[in-house]
């Protein structure tokens, strides 16, 4: 069985960082990976989390399972996060919320769940989108189309050409959206735009999917949520994958959460139970450590304050290297005008660097980015490396 197998291509993502760790040059740079980096390179753990740690670990008293569906209390702060206290969805118990491994394991679930219950639809994901995006719901069986998105000419949201795609998907499809901070161009509509993408996905009786995982690291916490709003305004069904990856910091635990928005509590009860049987067909139950840390986190309220002052500290250093990439690529001499870097959200940037100068970097300068739209990972910029690697971009520009 084995013997027979051909070597599988290295993941596009995580593929460089395994290059990255075999590369012997000093100055090497590693802007690929989705992580959050402070000013001196490293992934710090947030003191509200560590906090939150230790008095879970002290009162833990079992190793049991949890349910199926994950800790009840998580589920409730999830859906308070997210749709805010006292939402009509949650108030009228509209929404289903299981706890599931990392915002991948939300969007794998969902498409699972999908290829069940509605089977024929297809998903569509914008151009460009994640690059997991299509394998993991090729791995759910959903067959998938793309829309319109990016303007890789001008380097900004192409709106119209979104919206007209939208206006084109037929009725009773799923189409993934990106909640905010999109992965990987960093552009997002503004708010007026959310509210008429969510019109146009009621009138064409669309199933929106919101892939939502960077909150709290574009513009704040209520800013970021605007296309769920606008979305919830307006929509009966909808999914969301959220995650606490990035702004917990809890890469390693993979914690996240799927949440149905149905017309009604019925509906919702439902649903519910269908999600369970996928759940328990695939992990069963998920692990624990990450829930009780984000519920007691957002449970508490000087504990909350203080994770979002902290989120806020990484959201404000992403937005000032964004400012000190534009300005250093124009002191090192940069003919292109890379100003439209300051005006994306969140942790990447799609740069608009070709596929060979992506190539060049990495082998002339041990400078690892994604090839794609030359994707970097923003908080991956450091007061240190700045330098060799704007010097090192307009040397293959």
């Amino acid at each position: 069985m084995f013997d027979k197998l051909e070597q599988a291509l290295p993941d596009p993502i995580l593929g460089l960082a395994a290059a990255f760790a075999e590369d012997p040059n000093p100055q090497k740079i590693n802007l690929s990976v989705g992580v959050y980096k402070d000013a001196d390179g490293n992934t710090p753990i947030p003191n509200a989390v560590k906090t939150a740690e230790s008095r879970a670990l002290a009162d833990e008293d079992t190793k049991s399972y949890l349910p199926i569906s994950g800790d009840p209390a998580y589920g409730a702060a999830v859906q308070s996060l997210l749709f805010g206290d006292g939402h009509p969805i949650v108030s009228g118990g509209r929404a289903a919320t299981v706890q599931t491994p990392g915002g991948t394991g939300a969007l794998r679930v969902a498409g699972d769940f999908i290829h069940t219950a509605h089977p024929g639809a297809t998903l569509w994901l914008s151009d460009p989108t994640w690059a997991n995006h299509p394998k993991v719901f090729a791995a759910a069986h959903l067959a998938t189309e793309t829309y319109s998105y990016y303007d890789n000419e001008s380097n900004k949201l192409d709106f119209k050409a979104f919206t007209d795609a939208l206006s084109k998907i037929p009725a009773g499809d799923v189409v993934l959206l990106h909640g905010c901070c999109h992965n990987p161009t960093g552009m997002d509509p503004s708010a007026s735009q959310w509210e008429e993408v969510a019109d146009i996905v009621r009138n064409r009786s669309l199933i929106p999917l919101l892939d939502f995982a960077y909150q709290g690291l574009g513009d704040g916490f209520a800013e970021d949520g605007r296309g769920l709003q606008a979305l919830a305004a307006v929509i009966d069904e909808m999914f969301v994958a959220s995650s606490f990856s990035k702004n917990f910091g809890l890469y390693r635990e993979r914690i996240g959460a799927l949440t149905l928005v149905t017309r009604s509590k019925d509906d919702a009860g439902r649903a519910l139970s269908h999600l369970l049987i996928t759940i328990r067909t695939n992990y069963s139950n998920p692990p624990a450590h990450g829930s009780s840390i984000v519920t007691t986190v957002l449970n508490d309220p000087d504990l909350r304050a203080e994770w979002e002052d902290e989120v806020k500290s990484m959201r404000d250093r992403i937005n000032g290297v964004r400012k000190l990439l534009v300005d250093t690529l124009e002191r090192k001499g940069a003919k292109r005008d890379f100003s439209y870097i300051a005006r994306q959200k969140g942790m990447f940037s799609y740069t608009g660097l070709t596929p060979e100068q992506v190539d060049a970097l990495r082998e002339e300068y041990s400078i690892y980015i994604v090839k794609t739209g030359g994707r970097i990972n923003v908080a991956g910029v450091t007061g240190e490396n700045v330098d060799y690697l704007c010097e090192s971009i307009v040397n293959v520009l």
